[in-house]
Order: structure tokens, then C-alpha cells, then sequence
């Protein structure tokens, strides 16, 4: 399995767009992407530069990492936590601006906590420093309108979608309450004032952000907890070695001792690399490795493994396995695995957040939309029986048109698909402005009180009936 080292992940839905990005490559049997742990697992026999590709299409980025013992350094920098340490300066940020514009927007309004002289009855003020503040947050957080908009460009929305759109639309209603109120404040209508005071959403747009800062730091957090097992194999692995060269010790970088060296242990240090001991005795401590508190005596002819402790003696030994294919590089090859390979359950997870995204925004849209139609029914219900009348019209124009060479003309087509259609939307909107009224409460007090008028009626004329 190659492992990868994947960017630009927020949440499970961008997860689930790059494993389905990268399964559909030719060459790949299968794909398994951690969101906790930013890597990816793949088999096959597809080319990484391909494989890379395939995740910059979908609109992050990759780049194949290594478990190499001389590499662990640097996959170890990988694996730190850098997350968690800029989240909560945003948070932090956002927080100085928020409780100012909660005391402004909540104390105030719902509490009538007191505020400056300045602002006392100046309600366009009020609004404008809402502005101020809930801009300087969303300009704090805009890594969310970044994440959020950039996947909805690549046609894949995550949650940083949701996060920015509803941040966004509680943001430009409110400014346009505000252009609102300064009309009416230049009108005197202060009745008007008032009312627009109450439909700011500014602390809404606020909010959001801010709350979904701290479910994001707690995330990486957790993230950063996730990682130290591999963290901790990865600083088992000594950097240096002493190898034998030209009836020398030297002391040399772990990369660069290959099979074959032969390398010396001192007492206290650890086993550079695996190998096999030609000269020497001592007693190793393996419980970085198996676990065992009791040192192992080992002699000429036993096998050492790299990480482990030389608690004394003086050993001189071969080189038979280095790089990856030492145990400590193998251990960590499998720690690394399994916390990219994810359960059954985790995969359905993904796919349920691969179509909960869209299926908000599907839901969000046509909500507007019937608003938007529930709007205009009382404007569009006077013009239905003539769009009927007309549908009508054109489908008994396109019956009695002749044929042409055994068909009809494409207009004619045109117009009965017109006209088919106009019927139609014109009995759902009969049928919506009829439910409308029927379900009202006017209609249902003109009921009632036409029921206890007649059951009045019907009292007084029983004797005479």
C-alpha cells in the first residue's frame, strides 16, 4: 500500500470526494482516506503522479511520503500539530470582536443592557458597528468562504460549503436591513427603524463562524492525540550510527548505512539498523519493540533490531536490513496503515456525508423557491385562467395542424410542450392559492363564524321548523 499525504481535507464529505476521485483512477484497486490522520492508502498498479493529479483535480492537494527509516524526521514533521495551534488564535481573535457584538445585538436589545450616550437611539450607528465587527470576523475566518466556495467551484461541496453560504446570506440580508433602515431614518419613519432594528442577523453570521472555529480546533486536537503512537515509533529510530570503514569508526548518518556495513554498538546506545552480532555479548533492552521490561542476553550469532537498548557491552555487528525493511520501519508501516484503513462503518459514514451536503443545498433552494412562488401565487392566480385557456388553445392547434410528410413540424411540437406545460403550472398554482386560503386564518374564523351564526339561526327558528 502507498501511502500519501493529502491537504486541504475539512470534514468527511472531502474525504469521501477524494477517495472516490482517486478509485476512479485505471491502475487502483482501492483507496482508503483518513480525514483524522491527512493521509491516503492506495493499491494498484496506478502511477503516483496520476494518483497526485486525480486529488489536485478534485481541488486539493497530495504528495506521496515514505515510511523510510532515514525519512522519519520529516514524516514525524508531517504528522505535528500545526492545526490546532492557529485554530485557536482565530478563535481567540473572534472572540475579542463576538462578545462586543453580542452585548450590542443581544444585551441591548433583549436585556436593555446600557450602552454609550453616542449610540443611544442611534440605530444606524448600531447597525454600522454590527457591520464593522461581524466583517472582521468573517474576514478572521475567511479560510471558510475559501474551502467552502472552492469546492462548490469543483462541483464537490463540503461542509465549509454550508458554513459559508449560511454565513453569507445571514450577512447580506442584514446589510440590506441596514441600506433599509437609513432610508427610513431619512424618511422619519422611525416605526419602520424599529422594525428593521429586530431583523439584523449580523451576531447570526457572527456566531456561526466562531462556534464552528471551536468544533474545528477540537477536531485538530483530537487529530494531534491520534498521531502520537506513530510519533512516538518515529523518535525510536536513532539518526546516527558508527560504522566501520577503512579500520575506522565513524559516526555517520542513518541513511547512510547500507547492507553489508558492519556497525558497533557501545554500551547505552541503541541498534542503528537490524543486523546479526559477530563479536561481542550483551543484554538488550527490547520494549520499545515486543514490550518485555527484561533485557535480552544476546551472543555472537543473534539478531539485534534497530531501536533497541545496548545496556551493556560492546557490540560489533552486520548490517542485514535497512531502511524500510527493518522491524521498527515495518511496525511503523502497519501503525500507518491501520490509521488509514477505516471500518465498514466509517465508509458509510463518508458516503451518508457525500450526499448530506448537496441534499441541504437541494432543500435550502427549494425552500426559496416555494417562498418565492407562495410570493407571487396572489399575483400569478389572476393570470391562470388565461394560461389555461391558451395551454388549451395551443393543444388543440397542434391536433387539427396537418402532417407534413407523416409528422409534424418541430414549432408544433414546441407549442404543445408549451401549452402542456402552461396547463399544468397553472393547476398547481390554482391548487396552492386554494390550499393557501383554505388553511389561512381568516378563512378559518370566517368559519367558525359562520358556523355559530347558523347554529344561532337554527336555534331560533327550531320551534317554528
Amino acid at each position: 500500500m502507498e501511502q500519501y499525504q493529502v491537504t486541504g481535507m475539512s470534514c468527511a464529505a472531502c474525504s469521501a470526494r477524494v477517495e472516490k476521485a482517486v478509485s476512479s483512477v485505471e491502475g487502483v484497486t482501492s483507496c482508503s482516506v483518513s480525514l483524522l490522520t491527512n493521509s491516503m492508502g492506495v493499491e494498484g498498479t496506478a502511477d503516483s503522479s496520476v494518483i497526485i493529479k486525480a486529488v489536485e483535480d478534485a481541488g486539493y492537494g497530495a504528495k506521496k511520503k515514505g515510511v523510510q527509516t532515514q525519512s522519519n524526521s520529516s514524516d514525524a514533521d508531517l504528522l505535528k500539530d500545526r492545526e490546532t495551534p492557529v485554530l485557536k488564535k482565530r478563535l481567540i481573535t473572534s472572540l475579542c470582536f463576538l462578545i462586543p457584538l453580542m452585548y450590542l445585538s443581544m444585551g441591548h436589545m433583549m436585556w436593555n443592557w446600557p450602552i454609550p450616550k453616542i449610540l443611544d437611539g442611534n440605530h444606524v450607528a448600531m447597525g454600522l458597528i454590527q457591520l464593522l465587527f461581524t466583517t472582521i470576523i468573517m474576514m478572521i475566518n475567511q479560510k471558510f468562504f475559501i474551502s467552502g466556495f472552492k469546492s462548490l467551484f469543483h462541483k464537490a461541496p463540503n461542509m465549509d460549503t454550508l458554513v459559508a453560504l449560511g454565513s453569507a446570506a445571514s450577512y447580506g440580508y442584514s446589510v440590506y436591513i441596514l441600506f433599509a433602515m437609513t432610508d427610513a431614518q431619512m424618511h422619519q419613519n422611525m416605526d419602520a427603524v424599529m422594525k428593521y432594528m429586530h431583523e439584523f442577523y449580523f451576531e447570526s453570521a457572527a456566531m456561526i463562524l466562531t462556534l464552528i472555529t471551536v468544533g474545528k480546533m477540537l477536531e485538530a486536537r483530537s487529530k494531534g492525540k491520534t498521531t502520537d503512537a506513530l510519533k512516538s515509533l518515529m523518535k525510536l529510530a536513532p539518526k546516527t550510527a558508527i560504522v566501520i570503514r577503512n579500520e575506522q569508526e565513524i559516526e555517520v548518518g542513518i541513511e547512510q548505512v547500507h547492507q553489508g556495513d558492519i556497525f558497533v554498538v557501545k554500551s547505552g546506545e541503541n541498534i542503528p539498523v537490524d543486523g546479526i552480532i559477530i563479536e561481542g555479548n550483551s543484554a538488550l533492552n527490547e520494549s520499545a519493540l515486543t514490550g518485555e521490561s527484561i533485557p535480552v542476553d544476546k551472543k555472537e550469532g543473534d539478531t539485534v533490531s534497530a531501536a533497541t537498548l545496548n545496556t551493556s557491552g560492546y557490540l560489533k555487528c552486520e548490517a542485514t536490513r535497512v531502511g524500510e525493511d527493518t522491524t521498527l520501519s515495518q511496525i511503523i508501516q502497519m501503525v500507518s496503515d491501520a490509521a488509514a484503513t477505516k471500518a465498514p462503518i466509517a465508509k458509510v459514514a463518508d458516503k451518508v456525508s457525500g450526499i448530506f451536503v448537496p441534499t441541504v443545498i437541494c432543500i435550502a433552494i427549494a425552500t426559496m423557491i416555494l417562498g418565492i412562488i407562495a410570493v407571487v401565487c396572489m399575483v400569478s392566480c389572476c393570470c391562470t385562467p388565461i394560461a389555461i385557456i391558451t395551454g388549451i388553445a395551443a393543444v388543440i392547434c397542434f391536433a387539427v395542424t396537418p402532417k407534413v410528410r407523416g409528422t409534424r413540424g418541430n414549432k408544433a411540437k414546441a407549442g404543445l410542450i408549451c401549452g402542456i406545460i402552461g396547463i399544468i403550472g397553472s393547476v398547481i398554482l390554482i391548487t396552492v392559492f386554494v390550499v393557501n386560503i383554505l388553511l389561512s386564518s381568516d378563512f378559518q374564523n370566517e368559519m367558525k363564524e359562520f358556523n355559530t351564526h347558523y347554529d344561532t339561526y337554527i336555534d331560533e327558528n327550531d320551534d317554528s321548523i
